[in-house]
């Protein structure tokens, strides 16, 4: 008789492991603080444009603030992959957090002594745009390096959570901060941003890819771009984040409904950014506890059409309580009379954020689980690279469609257009639809021989 076979232990949960610790926390502070810093640098853009210029071509220059942050993105991607291939992936988290704790200060310099302008602000986004863009690849690659591969979709949750829990707060803390005195929320935002880096140096040594000395430099870069173009999955999970929420990205516009629209100003802006967060961090917090398993395709197809339909309910929450002629509601004695406008468009934001996190969750599952460890951070860099072009690209969009449709127009335009993206990709791309778990092929932990790479 054969002794009977132990059933495998169960993953190891990933915050047990110290190293996935620390980089849960240094996300977490990291993102509280830039999401903070990006609400007040829309919010201080939007406020020096308006002294001189209309809604719309203020709107336009706020859209401007996501294309210089594109633009390093861009043309660092081909570069910043191959350095996360290479170079130990905490170094780069590290030089790049320093980066911005420099930059931070700075602003809050300028902020106190009243010299700040728009160039400055500008600039500021730049550099926010070369940090992000060598330690996103850094990041993500660095995450597989943490945990055990059985326990990675549950550490994609849990450092999901971390960002989007930091987009609850920072927004938020950002927006009531700057509120009660600029300097205070440039203050914080500097200390959170050390936090971080602190963080970043009690991880220790981890795993890094052999390095490559077979190939060239150019090749290797391209063999990353190569093996998303010929992994059909990995490439429809990546492109319809990308033309989604291209089109559907609304974050850029809420200084204007904040300020223009709903008449909330600061305070309210912040609620209003941390409406997606909210909706994102619940999703998260669920697949914490229950991991997706299965029709993982499908749930991603379905989870856009919602956030198409979060983010066009949110554009036109104002028309719809106008002609309803529900403007105020009361929640009860001893509450404030809020509007109705203003709890609509959260709603809605909070349910495009749920949606959303959904997507994220299984995007980054597919490209992580179906990447070898020698390519994900070339395979994450264009990952990052859509994912920019989606957000910093879709705030130039989306300032450009407000100054040509208004902000309302433009708002209902993306949220029609990601419902629509969502329909074609279904069809471009049924290896998405037709993906039921998460498991990968089999395949070699090694690069494409020849330029060629294995799908």
């Amino acid at each position: 008789m054969h002794a009977p076979i132990d059933p495998p232990a169960a993953p190891r949960h990933p915050l047990r492991i110290a190293n996935f610790r620390a980089y849960w926390l240094a996300r977490f502070c990291g993102t509280i603080a830039i999401s903070a810093q990006a609400i007040i640098i829309g919010w201080q853009v939007y406020g020096l444009a308006r002294q001189t210029m209309d809604i719309r071509d203020a709107a336009f220059l706020l859209g401007m603030i996501g294309l210089v942050q594109f633009i390093p993105l861009f043309l660092l991607t081909p570069l910043v992959g191959l350095v996360a291939d290479t170079v130990d992936r905490r170094w780069i988290v590290r030089g790049t957090t320093a980066l911005l704790v420099l930059n931070a200060a700075t602003l809050g310099l300028l902020t106190w002594s009243g010299q700040l302008g728009l160039p400055y602000l500008f600039v500021s986004a730049v550099l926010i745009g070369v940090a992000r863009a060598f330690s996103g690849p850094a990041y993500s690659a660095l995450a597989p390096n943490l945990v055990p591969k059985e326990s990675l979709p549950t550490a994609i949750a849990i450092s999901s959570i971390a960002w989007q829990f930091g987009t609850i707060a920072g927004p938020s803390v950002g927006g009531l901060l700057y509120a009660i005195h600029p300097d205070m929320a440039y203050g914080v935002i500097s200390g959170l941003l050390l936090l971080a880096l602190g963080l970043m140096f009690l991880i220790g040594k981890v795993p890094q890819p052999p390095a490559q000395k077979d190939r060239r430099p150019l090749q290797r870069i391209l063999d990353g771009f190569a093996y998303v173009r010929r992994n059909r999955l990995v490439l429809a999970a990546i492109t319809l984040d990308l033309f989604a929420v291209l089109l559907a990205g609304a974050t850029a516009l809420l200084p204007i409904f904040a300020r223009d629209i709903l008449h909330v100003g600061a305070s309210g802006l912040g609620v209003l950014a941390a409406g997606m967060g909210i909706g994102a961090a619940s999703t998260a917090l669920w697949f914490s506890f229950r991991p997706m398993k299965r029709n993982v395709g499908v749930k991603m197809l379905a989870s856009v059409i919602v956030f198409g339909l979060g983010i066009l309910s949110f554009g036109v929450a104002t028309q719809l309580t106008d002609a309803l002629g529900i403007t105020h509601v009361a929640l009860g004695a001893g509450w404030p009379v809020l509007q109705t406008d203003f709890l609509l468009s959260l709603v809605g934001l909070i349910v495009a954020g749920g949606a959303d996190m959904v997507s994220v969750y299984v995007r980054t599952s597919l490209i992580q689980l179906h990447t070898p460890d020698s390519m994900r951070g070339r395979v994450s860099a264009v990952s990052q690279l859509t994912i920019s072009a989606s957000n910093e690209l879709g705030e130039a969009e989306s300032g450009l469609m407000a100054s040509l449709l208004g902000p309302v127009g433009a708002v209902v335009f993306g949220g029609v257009g990601a419902i629509a993206i969502t329909v074609i990709w279904s069809r471009l791309f049924p290896e998405l639809k037709n993906a039921r778990t998460f498991d990968p092929p089999e395949m070699l932990e090694t690069e494409p021989q020849h330029g060629v790479a294995q799908p």
